[in-house]
């Protein structure tokens, strides 16, 4: 059982290669979840090729739509981008927590995280847009009937008559 979550990679700010140089394209970033055992739940947004206005952020302004696992607890953000020689490097992680996402269905939330390099230093902040397309609740529902001639109803707490004496069906 999952929730699928329409997830908006908006941009990042500040992101930089040892605390030097700028990123501004051949970025991308890759989501996933902590409850993920496989590369099979994992999402990516394409790389880059134009910076944002005022050329300090590179942006994506792309919706990527992903199932999250009922016993996550996280959504793993990590930006990376493509050197000049073809290799893939790390630029930062930002770990969202899957609690920030749930409001209502159909809600869009803005968000913004601090994304962290491997040297557990801050490296730019990611901004999304989260939206829930669908949730399944998987809270058990347990009563007792509500009355004898085969009703599919329950009700959750103590019924008035319970209390009072003993009801056989």
């Amino acid at each position: 059982m999952s929730h699928t979550l329409e997830i908006t990679i908006l941009n990042a700010e500040n992101l930089h290669v040892n605390n030097e140089n700028s990123i501004k394209k051949n970025a991308f970033v890759s989501l996933w979840s902590d409850s993920s055992s496989t590369n099979e739940n994992c999402y990516s947004a394409k790389e880059n090729s134009e910076e944002c206005d005022g050329g300090n952020c590179v942006s994506w302004n792309e919706k990527l739509v992903i199932e999250v696992p009922l016993k996550s607890r996280f959504i793993i953000a990590d930006v990376k981008y493509k050197t000049s020689w073809g290799n893939i490097k790390s630029v930062g992680i930002a770990r969202i927590p899957v609690s920030d996402l749930y409001v209502h269905d159909h809600q869009v939330q803005f968000l913004s995280y601090r994304l962290w390099d491997s040297n557990v230093r801050r490296n730019g902040v990611i901004n999304i847009s989260v939206r829930v397309k669908t949730m399944e609740y998987s809270f058990p529902v347990t009563g007792i009937p509500v009355d004898c001639n085969g009703s599919t109803e329950i009700v959750t707490g103590f019924p008035v008559w319970l209390s009072n004496h003993q009801r056989n069906c």
